[in-house]
């Protein structure tokens, strides 16, 4: 959906992965059931377009990218009253039912077949997207942070960027359509912090012979490769991530913004959120260990950040008397709740990130990413996704326009 806000117009979606399914034949299923009735719970205008979070598996894109696949999703994107200007090309492979955790960056900009994947995602955006509009495609932030600093790790990554970087100059070339990489930061990944996102661009993808790399592969001087540089890739910024971190995100979305580093799409979410850890908070806590996503935790106390790779490792921690203070578990949870007594979440981070939205222009491309409802614990569980997606986006739109 396009809003109106006084800093810009932005489009508003939710994500597809927040439902299962990995093949093409599926993810159309879902938005047949899914959209009619967000258009009505959300009493949209019959001439107001909703705009689509596409999330793509490898094996949804293959068959896609098919264009009699296209000019049948294109008719049913028209009958729906729907358009795609995002996808989600971060889990390659299946993300429901079945065990994510540290494989969901898998392939990793260290090998091609990353590439290829979002190459094909790339040209299917381009196809769908309407006249006049740009679009993003978030995705793995390098790679898993134990695998990224063995030798020629981050020389690999930086190749394959560049190379997708290229590919993006062509095709809006050929094309006209304008799309950005977006890198995701994400606790216990190559690109964690916002340090480490900002060392990475100003000194590795900026630098001098990595522009040189991009100008042979576009036949172009150096300072045109710049700017395709800066234009094709940039960050997605996923609040509930930052907030993991301890990190303020309107503070660190200034920060890119004061360096150049562009912002392809803001995920919309938050995180669970302990003040003070307890015993007694043991069990409770022990209901988000889904054994399906990986639960990174960071604690912040007189020591400093500690981190913690998943749910498991951070309450053993703190059963060995290591892991005392404020605890933040990277889990989405909804949007629109806030506490359960000591538990709570960081949508206070997202309610400063809205509210900043509307004065400054960060990104025009939110994305509500909530994608666990499968697996939250029943008492965060809403009567239906539908409903869940459309209470979610109203207390976005509310948020945003009032």
């Amino acid at each position: 959906m396009q809003l109106s806000l006084p800093s810009q117009n932005v489009h508003l979606t939710y994500c597809t992965n927040i439902h299962a399914g990995e093949s093409w034949d599926e993810v159309r299923a879902s938005l047949d059931e899914t959209i009619p009735v967000l258009r009505k719970k959300l009493e949209l205008l019959e001439d107001q377009a909703f705009g689509i979070g596409l999330r793509l598996s490898a094996q949804a894109a293959d068959s896609l990218i098919n264009p009699a696949s296209l000019q049948e999703f294109k008719a049913q994107l028209a009958r729906l009253g729907a358009y795609v200007f995002t996808i989600n090309a971060f889990p390659y492979g299946p993300f429901h039912g079945l065990r994510v955790k540290e494989q969901v960056y898998l392939p990793d900009w260290r090998d091609s077949e990353r590439l290829r994947y979002t190459r094909q995602c790339a040209y299917i955006l381009a196809e769908l997207l309407p006249e006049e509009m740009e679009g993003s495609i978030s995705t793995v932030p390098g790679a898993y942070k134990s695998e990224a600093h063995a030798v020629g790790v981050q020389e690999q990554i930086l190749e394959q960027l560049v190379a997708a970087v290229a590919m993006l100059a062509e095709l809006e070339q050929d094309t006209g359509k304008c799309i950005a990489l977006a890198l995701e930061p994400e606790p216990c990944c190559f690109l964690e912090t916002m340090a480490e996102t900002t060392a990475f661009f100003c000194g590795q993808l900026w630098a001098a012979d990595t522009i040189a790399r991009l100008a042979d592969l576009c036949d172009s001087s150096e300072a045109r490769a710049t700017r395709l540089m800066r234009r094709h890739l940039g960050v997605c910024y996923d609040i509930c991530h930052a907030a993991v971190e301890f990190e303020d995100p309107v503070s660190a979305m200034q920060t890119l913004t004061e360096l150049g580093i562009r912002i392809p799409k803001i995920q919309l979410s938050c995180a669970l959120r302990l003040p003070v850890m307890h015993a007694d908070m043991l069990d409770e806590l022990r209901r988000f260990d889904d054994g399906v996503y990986l639960h990174q935790v960071v604690v912040q106390n007189q020591h400093g950040l500690q981190r913690y790779t998943d749910l498991p490792d951070a309450l053993a921690a703190y059963q060995a008397g290591l892991a005392d203070g404020e605890w933040r578990v990277h889990c989405h949870v909804p949007i629109f709740w806030d506490s359960d007594g000591q538990l709570g979440s960081t949508r206070a981070d997202l309610h400063a990130t809205l509210q900043a939205m509307r004065r400054q222009g960060f990104s025009s491309h939110l994305e509500v990413e909530t994608y666990t409802w499968d697996v939250l614990p029943p008492h965060l569980k809403s009567e239906s996704k539908a409903h869940a997606i459309a209470r979610e986006l109203g207390f976005i739109m509310k948020e945003l326009l009032t």
